[in-house]
């Protein structure tokens, strides 16, 4: 299988002040819109539960939810890695544009799908469909516009650029939760279960204007318009995937390293917490919500500081304290709000933990889209950080729900995020691009693409 080529080489072209302010601000509402609908489900879990996968036991039925959310994940590597390739051949835009309208496609059809009391068995399915074609699209959508924000961002500015795609996640958080909280408190549980769920899916639909905006109006960067000119003959997916893991596979391992903890702590404190706050503390889902929210706020202040930081002091400098002081938190943060469940406590924790999520994630945009050069930047950043998400993001609410549903201790949530930690730490810490840009941010010379130094020095040492 081939990627068509309609884009002739040409000179870069800068793109002007104008271009870019619209790349940067619909890259980030691009972003924020996907999320809104990805956060969606999450959230109203336990009602998509009774509508398409009702079950005597609760247990089941809300695994077989989780088990579809976690699906929604499972496709995101693939989906990640065949958009990127895409992107890197024929634009950042084109393929963000693309991703977007699949998006809005799977949004409407959970958002319009009858229940399993009216369809029997298709109910189901078409939610598993929808989960798949929105895994396939949010698969390229962090990467797709991590790189367009990266590389249109000036220099010295990267990873402040960068930040704003996870502000848009928060403030995807912020809607999400905020219209959740209105709907469960303001309506009653039945309407709840019959029509107010699918509000979310049916809001999520404004992305497909913005999608053809994008397709017409937004320019490439003068990165990728100089990759293009310097790529070579046009080979098959299997090839230049194979050729990408031989070149990049270290590149890959650190980037999935600076993901993991920021992605498992995310998905323990948002994606799980609601359920967790139901059924183990029994304390209402709107509280959650609220704290989920509050945590949103403080993201959206904190994240564009911490790209600030990184960039000052050195995102790697910044990345061992913040990943550290998570491990050490949330133990305590666990216990803290398990010893005597209250509103009060839980909300103080997850202010905690989205003080320190913000710390950890300001930076990873501009981490990972430096790591790999622009001739296969946008595969490269969707690989690392959809194996990242899918392992300990989509997988996490299956997972911790399990196994405390098999040990009964409730602190398997602080286990996981330590354990994630850790593992973030020994991946950055012991590959050679992780050894590299530390080094890099030490003796005060720059740091990426760490990828193109790599891919050099192999070349050179393959013709000695």
């Amino acid at each position: 299988m081939r990627i068509p080529v309609d884009t002739e080489a040409a000179e870069p072209k800068r793109p002007s002040p104008r271009q870019i302010r619209r790349a940067i601000t619909t890259s980030v509402v691009a972003n924020g819109l996907e999320w809104f609908d990805f956060f969606a489900y999450a959230y109203f879990s336990k009602s998509i539960a009774q509508v398409f996968f009702p079950s005597d036991s609760a247990v089941v039925s809300l695994s077989l939810t989780f088990g579809t959310f976690a699906l929604g994940f499972v496709v995101r590597p693939f989906g990640g890695v065949l958009l990127g390739m895409y992107a890197d051949r024929v634009g950042r835009a084109r393929a963000l544009s693309f991703l977007m309208m699949m998006m809005v496609v799977a949004t409407l059809l959970i958002g319009l799908a009858p229940g399993y009391a009216t369809i029997g068995v298709t109910a189901p399915l078409l939610v598993v469909l929808a989960r798949l074609l929105q895994g396939l699209s949010v698969g390229g959508q962090y990467s797709m516009t991590s790189v367009i924000l990266v590389e249109m961002a000036p220099a010295g500015k990267k990873m402040f650029y960068g930040s704003f795609n996870n502000v848009a996640q928060s403030v995807a958080g912020l809607l999400s939760s905020g219209g959740g909280y209105l709907l469960t408190t303001h309506l009653p549980a039945a309407s709840l279960v019959s029509w107010g769920w699918r509000v979310p899916f049916l809001v999520g639909a404004l992305a497909g204007p913005l999608g053809l905006y994008i397709r017409h109006r937004v320019a490439e960067s003068p990165d990728f318009q100089e990759s293009r000119r310097h790529a070579g003959p046009d080979r098959s997916i299997a090839t230049k995937f194979t050729s990408f893991l031989r070149e990049q596979g270290d590149a890959v391992l650190c980037a999935i390293g600076v993901m993991i903890i920021g992605t498992a702590s995310s998905y323990v404190w948002t994606s799980y917490l609601p359920i967790y706050v139901e059924r183990q503390l029994h304390l209402p889902l709107s509280s959650a919500l609220i704290g989920i929210f509050i945590g949103g706020l403080i993201n959206v202040v904190l994240l564009p500081v911490s790209g600030k930081l990184a960039d000052r002091f050195g995102a790697y400098r910044l990345f061992y304290p913040t990943v550290i002081a998570a491990a050490v938190c949330t133990f305590p943060l666990f216990w803290f709000i398990n010893t005597q469940p209250s509103v009060t406590r839980l909300i103080t924790g997850q202010i905690i933990a989205s003080v320190l999520q913000a710390m950890i994630s300001g930076p990873h945009s501009g981490m990972l889209a430096m790591i790999f050069p622009a001739r296969t930047r946008s595969t490269g950043v969707a690989l690392s950080y959809n194996l990242a998400v899918t392992v300990f993001g989509g997988m996490a609410p299956l997972t911790i729900s399990l196994l405390i549903h098999f040990t009964g201790n409730n602190q398997i949530p602080a286990f996981y995020v330590i354990f994630a930690a850790l593992l973030s730490l020994a991946l950055v810490r012991f590959t050679r691009t992780g050894q590299m840009a530390t080094i890099a941010e030490r003796e005060r010379r720059p740091i990426g693409p760490i990828g193109e130094i790599d891919a050099h020095r192999m070349s050179m040492a393959a013709e000695e």
